[in-house]
């Protein structure tokens, strides 16, 4: 038999599950049709919730034994639950997938396909539309695919979404990589592995609202920056040359000037603007130093990146025990 693990990571999600469940338990017993060997468990990774989606798991485990959970003692962020996910999935190939139905259950068969029959390691999935987002957050979004792009060694594609099935071996591949700082997309990219791309187009979400605002989207573009290129530490350096070569052409030309014209310089406003700009590039650059100093300060600590509060195993010990 082969094992097929769906991984949801959930925050917030009371009213979406019992529509995704639907639908991919439908999907699921289409692909049964197809491949007759293929067996399913679904893994909820409740990321602290602070409504009723651990309840709303609880009830379908009730009637459904294939599903399974992971709750977490708070919210430790969607990078946090994937990892989860597939650290405690079973199955000889994981899906990952979010339970707001933006990532198509319809699209599984076709990725399956890929891994079991073409020799692929890995399906992943692509937005070639984003109808339905604020236009401000496509167009950043763009923009972030092609700068992480051309900054770092890891191939990350334009649109790329989170819905991917891997092989069991890059699922190991991914859990040995146990950085606390992550970010899922980069490490993708840049274990490598053969990947086949399918495109659709955006879906809007069954129920509930995002929980990704613009800057919480800037601040994991910049985590994926940080985590994946050193670049903006080289960007620092250029600065200070540049500023450099800009001091000393100015310090030239105040001596040409007073040789020519016996007269140095006039006037303050111009010195506090130079001062100013000098400044905020310096602080500029420090600052990208201590985003590198953070993520170095918190990869030491050694913390975990998850703590689970409770799982279905451990539900199924109390009521057997």
């Amino acid at each position: 038999m082969s094992l097929l693990s769906v991984i949801v990571p959930c925050y917030n999600e009371q009213e979406a599950i019992p529509f995704f469940y639907e639908a991919i338990t439908k999907t699921a017993s289409e692909m049964k049709e197809r491949w007759h060997d293929i067996e399913f468990e679904f893994l909820f990774i409740d990321d602290g919730s602070n409504d009723d989606t651990l309840n709303t798991v609880k009830k379908l485990r009730e009637k459904d034994s294939r599903v399974r959970f992971v709750s977490f003692s708070r919210n430790f962020g969607k990078e946090s639950a994937i990892y989860a996910g597939l650290k405690n999935a079973r199955g000889d190939y994981a899906v990952t997938m979010d339970a707001d139905m933006q990532d198509p259950p319809a699209l599984l068969p076709e990725m399956y396909k890929a891994v079991r029959e073409e020799s692929y390691d890995s399906a992943a999935t692509r937005r070639v539309t984003r109808h339905g987002e604020p236009v401000i957050r496509s167009f950043f979004a763009r923009r972030f695919y092609r700068l992480i792009n051309r900054m770092s060694s890891a191939d990350i594609v334009d649109g790329a979404r989170d819905y991917r099935i891997m092989t069991r071996r890059m699922v190991d591949a991914i859990v040995e990589m146990q950085e606390y700082n992550r970010f899922t997309k980069g490490i993708y990219g840049w274990i490598g592995f053969n990947t086949k791309w399918i495109a659709f187009e955006n879906v809007e979400r069954v129920a509930g609202e995002t929980k990704w605002s613009f800057w919480k989207l800037f601040g994991y573009a910049m985590e994926g920056i940080i985590g994946f290129s050193t670049i903006p530490l080289s960007m620092a350096t250029w600065f200070g040359i540049l500023m450099s070569m800009v001091s000393f052409l100015g310090i030239l030309f105040i001596i040409i000037k007073k040789i020519v014209f016996g007269d140095p310089t006039s006037g303050w406003s111009s010195m506090v603007c130079i001062i100013l700009l000098v400044a905020g590039i310096q602080l500029f650059c420090m600052g990208i130093i201590g985003q590198y100093l953070a993520k170095t300060y918190l990869e030491t600590k050694r913390r975990p990146i998850y703590i689970a509060k409770s799982t279905s195993e451990d539900d199924a010990e109390r009521e057997n025990g």
